[in-house]
């Protein structure tokens, strides 16, 4: 007991987390052996004063441990000739068995010195870690970005890495220190930085408590988070909030159909804290090698990358929707999509003619249902081919597509990376004249590697050459002369290859095996897609993989503004930072289950976050068949998604379901509306739809009724307009398979256009308003309005601008900004939720109208009958 008591006695009094057991470890790990002798006779020993230090360098709480064997398994042995801790914990903890003990010798950090934007120093090691190709300088530069964006970059100091450089980083100017959001303090040996925020002191990031290591194929940065509520590391089958219970994320875009563990199609290294008092902040990663983020429940997160640099952009916030601003600043801000591709999309596997491709849209035009776009998948092609049609089965294509256009139709097809490489010579030109251009990936001896895909043996364009863009963009614009195409779906672009590397294999180098793999689905970074030392114009494979959806919107997206001269519409699988600039992004190969459509909401929202609004989910699910019940509480969910396509073509949902299309709009995530409020924050099983609308759906099978919560305030529900108060409660509401629970928020005014069967008819429609009153009576609403096709019409002024308010009993117009677009439509009603008690008369402009009902039960106006011109200012009042 005295022996126990007095090595033990610090850590005791500080946390139970050890027990005398533990202590016999220590001392075990350092061949000590008590023996028949007394505690006095060991406790005097100069072996138990190693031990002593030992135990105040390596006991601490298991969520503390910072794992020191992350690149390799190791025995006792081998993890403490790396000069770290040992010690075993209960079977059922998750935390490392091999960590890292205080203050771990790495490197030093020199003086700083002042630069244009910020400061810089020199971190040097006194000796190697235990990494191969140990880089023993480093260059630190800290850049003031802006008041609430710091950056940090970390690199060789004497040799060129590869570096991510992305489309556009929108430069801010030169600020002052007093000025800054945050405050950033340095530990010199062993290195490290605190980032603080300045208001309130928090500790955003804290680097000390963990070595950074950096060596050629491993870098490794932990830091403690500020709370436990984290949002992003995409693409992953996750909820909204995290697994902080030592959990393990890879980014490595894969062919992976969604599914808990997996890397998915897409990689985001960007995270969103959520602070807990309504403050929040984000750090991006830019890094396009393997990632391994390990999630702990301190908590903390650990940053592996198997190359490049260490390239961190911290943002401030101070709140959530600031943060998200502040990241697209750098990754660039989503483009405009065509107005069109927010309607209803419908696509198959299997729409195998042109005749049954047409016999599906007539369905939906004889169904009444409003429907945009008609897609086709790679049925079209020829053998597989992409930039060619089937001469039988595809050979009146061009018609086809242009009796779509007649009647409002759009029309989208998919276009694969893979181009077949065994056509006879003379008859598929987009190889050879590739092959002419030089225009395809080569492997490590620099001949043309070739994988499988869909037509057989391919090769695979490479998108960092200029002249490989500018041939796609002119197979592009040949094949658009031939077909029409209103948009582009990008697939197979992780890249896909059957065979993992080549159809000759990969060489054996530290390209393809590396000292470090992170966690990804097959074991080896080539699974399923190229060789690491495949060679590209701007580095290996290895280094770009995860940019190659990206290069490849950036390319089509290109080549259709060339080919149509309009809002180009490009959907893709794979994506990485930036991508929601060139192309909307989709969930994958979802399976028809109820889970998968839970896990859609957050999986859409998470996109959302890194700067792809234009996400959506196969609606009615792609894998497996669909059961009706499913398939109608899918197409309620879907109706609200930014991009809507369903992939599984349901006659019996769509009847139900018609009611829902025609309501689209941009999704945002309920914490960025209620940041301070505890329950939003990890809700993701609903969500907004703009600022104001709440959908509450069902994602349960069997159910009738659905528990919502209801943030603080007032709500009315769409439909009827009944009020419901909150003072931030679950409600249970019914939901019968026809209802979809929809609430406005209080003070908000809804603009609406009446539905028709295609955008392209609904935009000539009539406007309405919902106009939902707050307590006091007043509320809010504006309508941007474009021709739904201009390019960067909003730069160029080629847009109106109305915004709407309520106050004293009255809803008026102002016209902000007008160009034509708006003129001949008209407002044609309103409904005004909330009016205390019957109106004695109603008026527009001045003039009394007739067509106006009020219910005293739902205390709700409703107005029609009216032609007031939206390009001009209106008021609608009503005498109580």
């Amino acid at each position: 007991m005295a022996l126990c008591v007095k090595l033990g006695v610090a850590v005791l009094v500080a946390s139970a987390f050890y027990t005398f057991s533990d202590l016999g470890l220590i001392l075990d790990s350092k061949l000590v052996r008590i023996g028949k002798s007394s505690p006095r006779d060991v406790l005097e020993s100069p072996r138990v004063s190693d031990v002593r230090v030992q135990a105040s360098r390596c006991l601490m709480s298991p969520e503390r441990r910072f794992d020191c064997a992350r690149d390799r398994a190791l025995t006792r042995r081998q993890c403490e000739e790396r000069g770290c801790c040992y010690f075993p914990l209960n079977a059922s903890s998750k935390a490392p068995l091999c960590f890292y003990p205080h203050s771990y010798p790495g490197y030093k950090m020199g003086d700083l010195t002042p630069t244009a934007r910020g400061q810089a120093a020199t971190l040097t090691r006194a000796s190697p870690s235990y990494l191969p190709q140990d880089v023993a300088t480093l260059h630190l530069e800290e850049s003031q970005e802006s008041a609430g964006c710091l950056r940090l970059i970390l690199k060789d100091r004497w040799s060129d890495r590869y570096e991510v450089e992305l489309p556009t980083r929108v430069p801010q100017g030169k600020i002052s220190r007093q000025d800054a959001l945050y405050a950033i303090e340095y530990q010199s040996n062993p290195f490290g930085f605190i980032v603080r925020r300045v208001s309130n002191g928090r500790v955003i990031m804290n680097s000390t408590v963990a070595p950074l290591l950096f060596a050629d194929q491993y870098l490794q940065l932990s830091t403690t988070l500020a709370s436990s509520l984290v949002s992003g590391l995409g693409e992953h089958y996750t909820s909204l909030s995290l697994d902080l219970n030592w959990t393990s994320l890879t980014l490595w875009n894969r062919d992976m159909a969604p599914h808990a563990g997996a890397n998915l199609y897409g990689s985001h290294p960007f995270y969103v804290v959520q602070e807990g008092d309504g403050l929040a902040h984000g750090v991006f990663l830019i890094n396009s090698n393997a990632i391994e983020v390990i999630l702990q429940p301190l908590p903390a997160l650990t940053w592996v990358t198997t190359g490049g640099i260490l390239d961190l952009y911290v943002f401030m916030g101070p709140d959530a929707q600031t943060v998200i601003r502040q990241y697209l600043q750098v990754i660039g801000y989503p483009a405009m999509p065509p107005y069109w591709s927010l309607g209803f999309h419908l696509c198959r596997w299997g729409y195998n003619t042109t005749n049954v491709t047409r016999q599906v849209a007539q369905r939906m035009h004889d169904a009444n249902f409003p429907m945009d776009v008609q897609w086709n998948d790679l049925d079209y092609a020829n053998k597989g081919r992409v930039f060619t049609n089937d001469p039988v089965r595809f050979g009146d294509l061009k018609e086809m597509v242009e009796e779509f256009h007649q009647r409002g139709l759009k029309y989208v097809l998919i276009l694969d990376p893979g181009i077949s490489t065994t056509s006879p010579p003379g008859t598929y030109p987009p190889f050879e004249d590739g092959i002419k251009r030089d225009v395809f990936i080569k492997n490590a001896s620099g001949q043309l590697l070739i994988g499988k895909v869909w037509p057989g043996a391919t090769a695979f364009p490479d998108f960092t050459n200029l002249e490989t863009r500018q041939w796609w963009e002119d197979c592009i614009v040949d094949f658009y002369s031939k077909v029409p195409v209103d948009g582009l779906w990008i697939d197979m672009n992780e890249p896909v290859s059957f065979v993992s590397g080549s159809l000759e294999g990969c060489p054996e180098t530290e390209l393809e095996k590396p000292p470090y793999t992170p966690r990804v689905v097959g074991g080896l970074l080539s699974s399923f897609t190229l060789c690491m030392s495949a060679r590209q114009n701007a580095s290996t494979h290895y280094n770009l993989h995860n940019m190659y959806g990206l290069t490849e919107a950036f390319a089509t997206h290109s080549a259709l503004v060339k080919a149509r001269g309009k809002r180009p519409f490009v959907l893709s699988r794979s994506s990485f930072p930036s991508i929601g600039r060139f192309s909307g992004v989709w969930t994958g190969d979802v399976r028809s289950n109820w889970e998968q459509l839970a896990y859609s909401i957050p999986s859409v929202l998470k996109l959302s976050l890194f700067g792809v609004p234009l996400a959506g989910a196969d609606v009615c699910g792609f894998g497996g068949d669909t059961a009706e019940e499913l398939c109608v509480r899918w197409m309620q969910l879907g109706a609200f998604y930014p991009f809507m396509r369903n992939h599984n073509d349901r006659p019996y949902a769509v009847r139900r379901a018609r009611a829902m299309i025609s309501r689209r709009a941009a999704l945002l995530c309920l914490l960025s509306r209620f940041p301070t409020d505890p329950h939003c924050q990890t809700i993701d099983r609903q969500f907004l739809w703009g600022s104001c609308l709440l959908l509450s759906p069902v994602l349960e099978e069997g159910a009738t009724e659905v528990a919502a919560y209801l943030p603080p305030g007032t709500w009315y529900n769409l439909r009827t307009g009944r009020l419901a108060y909150s003072t931030g409660e679950y409600r249970l509401l019914p939901a019968p398979l026809d209802t979809i629970n929809i609430h406005v928020r209080e003070g908000h005014i809804v603009p609406q256009q009446e539905p028709a069967l295609t955008t392209t008819v609904s935009r000539r429609k009539p406007f309405f308003l919902t106009v939902a009153l707050s307590a006091k009576g007043s509320a809010q609403g504006d309508l941007f309005w474009d021709d739904g096709d201009d390019i960067d019409s909003f730069e160029k002024g080629n847009y109106s601008y109305v915004v709407f308010s309520a106050r004293q009993s009255q809803v008026v117009s102002e016209p902000i900004w007008l160009n034509g677009a708006l003129d001949g439509l008209a407002l044609g009603g309103l409904r005004v939720f909330g009016v205390p008690s019957s109106p004695r008369y109603v008026v527009a402009n001045g003039i009394r109208v007739r067509d106006f009902m009020y219910d005293p039960d739902t205390k709700v106006l409703k107005v029609g009958s009216l032609t007031l011109p939206m390009s001009k200012m209106f008021a609608v009042q009503w005498a109580l």
